[in-house]
């Protein structure tokens, strides 16, 4: 595997990460801003990104800034918000060709740094907000993902999951916000907290690809300014919380055919934490891959299960468990799934699982990995969870863990909550 040399400067108040890789025909650069987790803060946030995709200064309507993305050969401009651990983080990405391999072109790396830098520093503005009709446009956008969540009975599931078992823990807030936020706020509003994350939150610059550093330094530094940030002022430090005292069952009532059963647990365990390797190896085993025990033996040998598999959350300790069921299945998929879990305390799996799932996830990183994107995130993993880990050290850490390593692990593993989304009958009836 190729060593991924990743150089890290301050310039400007900008926390700069240059990637060097011959191994792509683009260039990648991504801004990530991270602020706390807040209420107050998250509608705005969810709305930012996709207001700031639609225009900028000098391109002032969609349709302009996408007819320069096209003369930069195609370019490509993307941005969102997520949460990882109790942070939010807004992410806008761009991908423009590499000038190495056009013929008689020079410009178009400082072009494409321009318009990068344009699109986060100075957006199409009308008097004291945004563009009006943009601002109105991708309101009503986000309003319909709001809505779409609701929808996608999976996705809702999952959300009131979290709302359950992280109450009263920033990890709770929605990431795309909440409509009565959004009917509320104002574009004036949107535009002063817009100025005020540019002064206070963190900024990670991330420039990725076969590029001359000195160049595109001078270049990011001379288009792009920042007061001086104090570090860590607008850090979140990460900390897993213990779970209530007895597991929680939360039984809701839809009008729907497949149930929902999705379960969340407390790994007390962080991305920073020595054990984090075998933990992920506990998730390959118990419900990482169609070849894990949930898979098996819910789906599988007792067909009890349309679809059955757990997800890390790994800047917040958690474990979720997703399945679809037949209603009157509920206990029986419970009991089931809580079996698996005692079977990983009692270590009932074989060295050669051990082995095929280390495999399976190290294929996973490497894979990761060949995206200029996916590692982009695997390096800004390191920052939110303030812990500098190569992308090698992760590989070696997954191969070198033991047997005992990952019982150990899942003796700290604690079921917090059941959630069953069910139909209208009830658990136990269709």
């Amino acid at each position: 595997m190729d060593t991924i040399q990743e150089k890290k400067l301050q310039e400007n108040g900008l926390k700069l990460h240059f990637i060097q890789s011959k191994k792509y025909k683009t260039i990648n650069i991504v801004a990530k801003l991270r602020a706390p987790l807040e209420r107050e803060t998250i509608t705005k946030r969810a709305l930012l990104p996709y207001i700031l995709k639609q225009a900028t200064k000098n391109y002032p309507s969609r349709s302009e800034l996408q007819l320069k993305l096209d003369d930069l050969y195609g370019a490509v401009l993307s941005a969102d918000g997520s949460k990882k651990g109790e942070n939010h983080i807004i992410s806008i990405r761009l991908e423009v060709a590499n000038e190495k391999f056009i013929p008689d072109e020079s410009a178009i790396i400082d072009d494409a740094l321009s318009l990068f830098s344009e699109v986060l520093f100075k957006p199409n503005i009308k008097e004291n907000g945004f563009d009006e009709a943009i601002f109105n446009r991708e309101k009503d956008t986000l309003k319909q993902k709001i809505h779409a969540v609701k929808d996608d009975k999976m996705s809702y599931a999952n959300r009131r999951l979290i709302d359950e078992m992280c109450k009263d823990e920033p990890y709770q807030l929605h990431v795309h916000g909440y409509e009565e936020d959004l009917n509320n706020l104002t574009n004036e509003a949107l535009y002063a907290y817009y100025k005020s994350i540019l002064k206070q939150d963190e900024l990670d610059l991330y420039v990725l690809g076969d590029f001359d550093e000195d160049s595109i330094k001078q270049k990011l530094t001379s288009e792009m300014h920042r007061e001086q940030q104090q570090d860590n002022q607008n850090q979140v430090i990460s900390k897993a919380n213990k779970k209530s005292e007895e597991p929680k069952e939360v039984i809701e009532k839809q009008n729907v055919q497949q149930a929902k059963l999705h379960i969340g647990y407390r790994t007390n365990t962080l991305f920073k934490d020595d054990d984090y390797f075998a933990l992920q190896v506990f998730n390959g085993i118990f419900g990482g891959f169609p070849s894990s025990k949930l898979f098996i033996n819910v789906r599988e040998k007792n067909s009890l299960a349309y679809y059955a598999s757990s997800r890390l959350e790994s800047h917040k300790g958690l474990l979720f468990v997703f399945s679809g069921i037949a209603p009157e299945d509920f206990e029986k998929a419970r009991d089931i799934i809580r079996l698996q879990v005692i079977a990983m305390k009692d270590g009932d799996f074989t060295e050669t699982e051990l082995s095929e799932t280390k495999e399976l996830i190290i294929n996973q990183l490497k894979e990761t990995m060949d995206h200029p994107q996916g590692l982009i995130e695997m390096l800004y993993q390191q920052v939110v969870g303030n812990k500098t880990m190569p992308p090698e050290q992760l590989i070696d850490g997954i191969r070198n863990v033991t047997k005992e390593q990952v019982v150990q692990i899942a003796e700290k593993i604690e079921e917090d909550t059941v959630y069953l989304l069910t139909s209208e009958g009830g658990s136990n009836d269709e």
